[in-house]
């Protein structure tokens, strides 16, 4: 759509943070009040807003698209979105390794083995290793702390958790984001090790670079997102 607006800003909602275009608040696309919980958040969609030009691009928009997620869909299917994120947990990136060569093996494991040792004993979650593709089943007690993990998180973060895990393959990788184990280029690197092997060896693939650009700006872009969610709250 045209850019129909002179000037976009935050400021105070009745019920939290607002965006307004023209001293009018915004809406959500499903048309749900968009109230937000800090107002660095609000500022930084407030600042996509005035980025846009003759257009209105939403996909230059990442902010305001990860708070109308939470709005629009978490908040109405909040225990569809767990689920769907927890599931990550069964079969998790980092829980398949390589069979050869041990090149590749050892990258794995040197990235990977001390990621799940942190989440055993951030959540009490101990999960099982295999080489190949074949699924193996986890231990339902370690799939349901991980699940209680997800649970844990409001509606925003859970917008952010599901974009990091999406890109990641990896609930893992994505609770290591969340909880500050790692920074969202740290955990974006250690989700292509299998890749950048591949590239190393048979050289770069234009779809393939292409594709892992937007995963990591998904994931830097949610990396962020959570910052500002935080701006304003006290330290946990």
């Amino acid at each position: 759509m045209k850019r129909f607006y002179k000037q976009a800003a935050a400021g105070m909602h009745p019920d939290g943070y607002g965006v307004f275009l023209d001293g009018r608040p915004i809406r959500t696309p499903a048309k749900r009040h968009m109230i937000l919980p800090s107002e660095a958040l609000a500022a930084a969609i407030a600042d996509e807003w005035m980025a846009q030009e003759e257009k209105v691009d939403p996909a230059t928009m990442p902010m305001m698209r990860l708070a109308a997620t939470a709005i629009d869909r978490v908040g109405p299917q909040r225990d569809h979105v767990i689920g769907e994120i927890a599931a990550y947990g069964g079969s998790d990136l980092l829980c398949y390794r390589a069979e050869y060569p041990d090149a590749l093996i050892m990258r794995q494991a040197a990235d990977w083995d001390p990621l799940l040792s942190w989440c055993e004993e951030c959540f009490g979650a101990r999960l099982a290793v295999t080489s190949g593709i074949v699924h193996i089943p986890q231990d339902d007690a370690a799939l349901a702390a991980l699940r209680d993990a997800v649970a844990a998180c409001d509606d925003f973060t859970l917008s952010a958790l599901h974009a990091l895990v999406g890109a990641s393959g990896s609930l893992i990788l994505g609770l290591a984001v969340l909880h500050g184990r790692m920074e969202a280029g740290a955990a974006f690197a250690a989700s292509q090790i299998d890749e950048d092997f591949q590239r190393e060896q048979w050289g770069e693939d234009k779809e393939a670079l292409e594709r892992r650009a937007r995963l990591q700006a998904s994931m830097e872009d949610a990396a962020r997102f959570l910052i500002l969610l935080r701006n304003d709250r006290p330290a946990a």
